[in-house]
C-alpha cells in the first residue's frame, strides 16, 4: 500500500486554525486528530466527512472548550493530516470505522458525547453502535446510516455518479457549491490545504461509492446490526439537521422514529445552513451541543 502525507507547510497560516497537531497509529496507519480543552474533562468527539477534515469543526472547538468540555477532532483517513493511501480501493467502509473506533480505545474515551456529520455519522453511528458502553449522548447533523434497503435520494445518486466521473476533484468547487456562508478564498484554501494534487485524494473519491445502495452492500449487514442498537438506544439522541440540504433532508424523521433516545430531546433545524451546517453555522450548532450536554448531564 502506498501511503501519502500531506507535506506540514500545507497546513501553515489557515484561518482560524490554531490548533496543534497530534497523532495516533491506528491500523498501522497515521491518524491526525485534534485534542483541545481540559484534559480530565469528558470528551467531546467531533466527526467529521467528505471531503471535509477536522478544519471543519474549527468555528465549534472554542464554544464546546470554553464550556469547560474536551474535544477531541480527527482526521479521517485519507483527509487532512491523516496519511492517505493512494489507490482508491484502499478504502473500505469498514477500514474508517475501525480506524477511528481504534483511536477512540487509544485514547480511552469514556462518557463521550458525540457530533457526526455526512460521512461521520455512517462511520460514528457504527462506532457508537459497536462500542455503546463508551458513549453517553449523540448528536446527529446531516447524516444518516444507510443499509441499502431503502433507496437514497437523487441529489446523493447524482453526486455519486458526478464524483466517478469528473476528471479533476476539485475540492474548493465542491465546498464554494455547497456553502450557504463562509465561502472566502481563505475559507475555501482551507479546505483544499490537505490535497496539494490528484494522488491525495483517492480517500475522497472513494467515499461515495462506499455508501451502501444495494442490500447487498459488503457494509449492509454491519449497519442493519447497528441499526438494531440504535433501535433500543435510550440515551440523549439529539437531531440538528439543516434546512437547506437536498442529500440528506428528511433524514432526521427517521432518527425521531426509530431511536428511542429521540423522545423528549429539543431537536433542532439549523436554518439557513447548507450541507456543511459547521461551516454556515458553527458557533449556534456549538452552543446547541453544550446545551444539549448540559441538559442531559
Amino acid at each position: 500500500m502506498e501511503i501519502l502525507r500531506t507535506p506540514d507547510q500545507q497546513f501553515e497560516n489557515l484561518v482560524d486554525y490554531p490548533f496543534e497537531p497530534n497523532y495516533a497509529d491506528v491500523l498501522g496507519l497515521r491518524m491526525h486528530y485534534l485534542d483541545e480543552g481540559p484534559t480530565g474533562a469528558l470528551p467531546v468527539l467531533l466527526l467529521h466527512g467528505e471531503p471535509a477534515w477536522s478544519f471543519l469543526y474549527r468555528k465549534m472547538i472554542s464554544v464546546i472548550t470554553s464550556a469547560g468540555h474536551r474535544v477531541i477532532a480527527p482526521d479521517l483517513i485519507g483527509f487532512g493530516r491523516s496519511d492517505k493511501p493512494t489507490r482508491t480501493e484502499d478504502y473500505t467502509y469498514k477500514l474508517h470505522v475501525d480506524a477511528v473506533a481504534a483511536l477512540v480505545d487509544h485514547l480511552d474515551l469514556r462518557g463521550t458525547t458525540v457530533f457526526v456529520q455526512d460521512w461521520g455519522g455512517l462511520i460514528g453511528l457504527r462506532v457508537v453502535a459497536e462500542n455503546e458502553d463508551r458513549f453517553a449522548r449523540v448528536a446527529a447533523g446531516n447524516t444518516g446510516l444507510p443499509t441499502g434497503d431503502q433507496p437514497m435520494t437523487d441529489a446523493f445518486m447524482q453526486w455519486r455518479q458526478a464524483s466517478q466521473t469528473m476528471e479533476v476533484f476539485d475540492i474548493g468547487s465542491i465546498f464554494r457549491h455547497s456553502l450557504k456562508l463562509g465561502k472566502s478564498d481563505e475559507v475555501i484554501a482551507g479546505y483544499e490545504a490537505p490535497f496539494p494534487d490528484e494522488r491525495y485524494k483517492a480517500g475522497a473519491r472513494a467515499f461515495p461509492t462506499l455508501v451502501p445502495i444495494t442490500p447487498d452492500d459488503p457494509a449492509s449487514e454491519a449497519n442493519r446490526k447497528a441499526w438494531q442498537v440504535l433501535m433500543r438506544w435510550e440515551k440523549p439522541f439529539l437531531t440538528t439537521f439543516s434546512d437547506g440540504d437536498p442529500i440528506t433532508r428528511g433524514g432526521d424523521a427517521v432518527f425521531h422514529k426509530l431511536v428511542p433516545g429521540t423522545k423528549g430531546q429539543p431537536h433542532v433545524t439549523i436554518e439557513g445552513a447548507g450541507h456543511f451546517l459547521q461551516e454556515d453555522k458553527g458557533e449556534e450548532l456549538a452552543r446547541i451541543v453544550v446545551d444539549f450536554i448540559e441538559s442531559t448531564r
